[in-house]
């Protein structure tokens, strides 16, 4: 086992082992806490309801918080019917625009399945009040006057529509006159992808000017179910003027003061992100705006994001015009590109949650998509993005081994002084130190390749974890979604036995092997016998397991990893016999594995 491959190994280990140590105590109990506050809330069918905006401070608040109250649930059919609609139809959505209070709340993609199977249902986003998981997103004004106040349209506020049908070259208009002076129009616009473009304007025929505060919200009931990987965020997320991105879990908000948090600041966005979905409100990017996240109701929660602006004053005989949008859609990376140059809505790539290692994960994501538009499947683009970074990587890999060589060479040396110098670690360690330098021998140095290779490998599992491109990709055979597990199961005999070993309590998560973890295991266990085994008992027994808890480990992971895993073992076997064997050390694989199959 050389230094280089010890030290990578060591590394990604304990990484893994800590992100699947999260998934045991942390993802999948949350997981199962949430699947039964679904099932509490069909029992008891009641949730909280979303109130109407009210009368803010004279400071400007934010719309009306959610409130909890009692109702009976409907199906989502009935929930629609409640209120006359304004149709959704374009290249990528379907859905509804409820004229009873205005509300962008019925949004479904086109473009994308719930499952591989091309017949199963496209995916539904939003969802009105009143149905099983309420989702939706709206605009208005508000008024700091507490004595005679204008009316506002409201929740409950029936719209006059000026057409029946929203398409991306045949924008609406909607109108409303309160009757005491104010005529309100909301012209709503949608591109062929996501984005809704919202035009509010207010007409003051009254005698005296009013002062009206811009908002808009996103509303959620109930935390919708994890996707459970420790590297996603999934909850609140915004992008806030100088403040920049916000991120808070659903969880982690009922910590916060009044379950609350605030923000202020020029430009950006807020709402709520799913693994490859988005729903958010941007205002308007050149005004100054004040931002909520924050959570109310007992039991099951009720979840907003919402964003108020400076006020306007409008003078008797006047007219003011706000613009914003509104994305309810796909986290598709182009796209969110697009509106963040065309639109101008700041920092809209944050949608993804791109972590720590941005600076390495978006260009890893633009290599294997360049990779794969040349090659027109993204399995092929890892396995090459995976020689690429090898050929990145091998100046340090040939240093690594020539190292590696060093140390090899002078083995007998560092033996005999540890034979005589077995008493007296010190002058073991000095006399050590005094040799390496004698013969300019770098001890460690086969762990810069392996250090710089670990941040290149999480940006790869957050690619395959973040990027909706990567969803339902499909390799080859058997493979149908490079970010999903691999489907077969060495426990049922891949498929021989029809029960499902996962679901096993306890257990259960780590017995997803499938066919990729086996093959990767088998390379990983060849990978190690190409060097002599540690003369030191205990870590001849830890790396004779490391195949082992690798390949379980990996199990769960996304076959596209396990793809890349796999296929970067293969290649380093190739490239550490090559550059050992000109460096004049000996090639230990046949030795090896004819000692481990040897029962003489």
């Amino acid at each position: 086992m050389t230094e280089y491959t010890k030290n990578l190994l060591i590394a990604v280990g304990l990484s893994l082992l800590v992100i699947a140590a999260w998934d045991y105590f942390y993802a999948f109990p949350q997981m199962d806490k949430q699947r039964e506050a679904e099932l509490e809330q069909q029992r008891t069918a009641k949730t909280p309801k979303l109130g109407a905006p009210e009368t803010p401070p004279a400071a400007a608040s934010a719309p009306a918080a959610v409130e909890a109250a009692p109702r009976v649930q409907k199906t989502r059919e009935a929930a629609l019917a409640a209120s006359p609609r304004i149709s959704i139809d374009t290249k990528s959505l379907a859905g509804s625009i409820a004229l009873k209070g205005a509300r962008l709340d019925d949004v479904s993609l086109k473009l994308y399945r719930e499952t591989v199977d091309p017949k199963s249902p496209i995916i539904v986003l939003l969802s009105p009040d009143e149905a099983p998981h309420p989702y939706y997103a709206e605009t208005g004004f508000l008024s700091a006057a507490t004595v005679g106040a204008p009316a506002l349209p409201t929740t409950e506020t029936v719209w006059t529509a000026d057409a029946s049908r929203l398409t991306a070259s045949r924008p609406v208009t909607l109108t409303y006159d309160n009757g005491q002076g104010l005529l309100f129009r909301r012209k709503i616009s949608v591109d062929d992808q996501y984005m809704f473009k919202v035009t509010d304007s207010v007409e003051n025929k009254s005698g005296k000017p009013v002062v009206l505060y811009p908002f808009m919200r996103v509303s959620r009931v109930g935390a919708p179910p994890s996707a459970g990987y420790a590297a996603l965020h999934e909850g609140f997320v915004g992008v806030i003027g100088e403040a920049g991105l916000q991120e808070t879990k659903y969880d982690k908000i009922e910590k916060e003061p009044k379950a609350t948090q605030t923000f202020k600041g020029t430009g950006g966005w807020v709402g709520f992100t799913d693994k490859y979905w988005g729903a958010v409100v941007a205002p308007d990017q050149n005004k100054t705006f004040e931002a909520r996240f924050l959570s109310t109701g007992a039991g099951v929660k009720a979840y907003q994001a919402d964003t108020v602006n400076e006020a306007v004053t409008i003078e008797p005989g006047q007219t003011v015009e706000t613009t914003a949008h509104v994305f309810a859609g796909a986290k598709e990376v182009d796209t969110l590109d697009a509106y963040q140059a065309k639109e101008g809505v700041k920092r809209f790539d944050l949608l993804i949650d791109w972590g720590w290692f941005y600076f390495i994960t978006r260009p890893m994501f633009r290599v294997i998509d360049g990779l794969f538009k040349v090659l027109g499947n993204f399995g092929l683009a890892i396995l090459a993005v995976t020689v690429v970074v090898k050929i990145v990587f091998l100046p340090l890999a040939n240093k690594s081994y020539q190292a590696v060589a060093k140390m090899k060479a002078i083995q007998p040396e560092i033996k005999a002084l540890k034979e005589r110098y077995a008493d007296d670690k010190h002058k073991l360690n000095t006399e050590q130190m005094a040799l390496f330098k004698r013969e300019k021998v770098n001890p460690a140095g086969g762990c810069l390749p392996a250090l710089l290779q670990i941040p290149v490998f999480f940006s790869l599992y957050k690619v395959l974890v973040v990027t909706i491109e990567m969803r339902q990709a499909p390799f080859y055979g058997w493979i149908k979604d490079l970010s999903a597990p691999d489907p077969t199961n060495v426990f049922n005999l891949f498929g021989l036995f029809a029960f499902d070993p996962t679901q096993i309590a306890v257990f259960g998560p780590y017995l997803g092997l499938g066919a990729w973890p086996l093959i990767m295991g088998v390379s990983m266990w060849v990978q190690m016998k190409m060097n002599p085994e540690p003369t030191d008992d205990i870590q001849k027994m830890a790396f004779a397991w490391m195949p082992v808890i690798f390949t379980f480990t990996l199990g769960s992971f996304a076959s596209g990893l396990v793809i890349y895993w796999t296929w970067n073992n293969i290649l380093s076997v190739t490239q550490q016999g090559i550059i050992m064997s000109r460096a004049g050390v000996k090639f230990e694989l046949w030795d090896n594995l004819k000692k481990t199959f040897s029962f003489s």
